[in-house]
């Protein structure tokens, strides 16, 4: 695959911190754009992560456009509106999915108006999040696709951000964007690569090196790589039939993938709680 002919000259990328604290257990997951598998990665990694006996939340945050229950074929009774609303608190809406041993903040499908909220209450919904972040070990936030206000303060929020891609050159193209503008923000050295979909390893190294070498050329970042994916027609399978695939096919290589992803997860939390307790 060719490289990516995206900037003109370098740029010198900022490095402000952000003004509020982030949550030491939360791990955002973003993509550029759509249809990269962002919402399944983040189901099968809240499962593994629970399967290695973390106590874990998935908050679907892709306001106005979320379908983890969907995928996991549940109909809740409470979702995220109803705390966007003022209904109720986070620890309200919260739902356990036993079958995979962990809980669920339901967001709601179909409301493009979520996505424009107000600062105020994206403001509250973040700090309400933190709080309920104390009770787990691990809080997995599926972000909605792209780059929009949202997106971006939900990522600085989460104290690593796993970027999933693929190798088209839209998906790339629209990483690095991501890359670009959580830089500008001071939120570069937070961000991991996911390479999802790739037909071998080999060419999940050749996709993430592609997309490594413009972030060197032209922001003078190296953002490390998470893991990889590799494309599996039982990835396919387990959504249609609304099962998590770590149910439906264990043993499935996409299946394996994640579970690899799940330990770096877990070394990471357990070197920013060592990183915390020297500081």
């Amino acid at each position: 695959m060719s490289d990516m002919t995206l900037e003109r000259k370098p740029e010198e990328p900022q490095t402000t911190a952000p003004i509020f604290r982030r949550g030491k257990n939360i791990i955002a997951v973003a993509s550029g754009k759509g249809g990269v598998g962002k919402t399944w990665f983040s189901i099968t990694l809240s499962h593994a992560l629970a399967k290695a006996g973390k106590k874990v939340l998935l908050f679907d945050g892709d306001l106005g456009l979320a379908n983890v229950d969907v995928q996991l074929g549940l109909m809740p009774k409470r979702d995220l509106n109803d705390v966007i609303r003022g209904r109720l608190g986070l620890d309200k809406v919260t739902q356990r999915f036993e079958e995979g041993g962990f809980d669920i903040v339901a967001g709601r499908s179909g409301q493009a108006s979520l996505s424009a909220l107000p600062s105020q209450r994206l403001t509250l919904l973040r700090d309400q999040l933190l709080e309920v972040a104390d009770l787990y070990d691990v809080v997995i936030l599926d972000l909605g696709a792209g780059v929009d206000r949202t997106v971006r303060m939900f990522s600085a929020t989460a104290t690593k951000t796993l970027l999933v891609t693929t190798d088209e050159p839209t998906a790339l193209t629209d990483a690095y964007a991501f890359i670009k503008l959580g830089s500008a923000a001071g939120m570069s050295k937070n961000i991991s690569i996911v390479v999802n979909q790739a037909s071998s390893v080999l060419e999940g190294e050749r996709t993430y090196k592609t997309l490594l070498k413009a972030c060197e050329n032209f922001l003078r970042l190296s953002p490390p790589m998470a893991g990889m994916v590799r494309s599996d027609a039982k990835v396919k399978d387990a959504i249609r039939h609304q099962t998590p695939i770590l149910i439906r096919s264990p043993n499935a290589d996409a299946a394996t993938d994640v579970q690899k992803i799940a330990d770096f997860v877990t070394r990471e939390l357990s070197e920013n709680r060592k990183a915390s307790a020297a500081g």
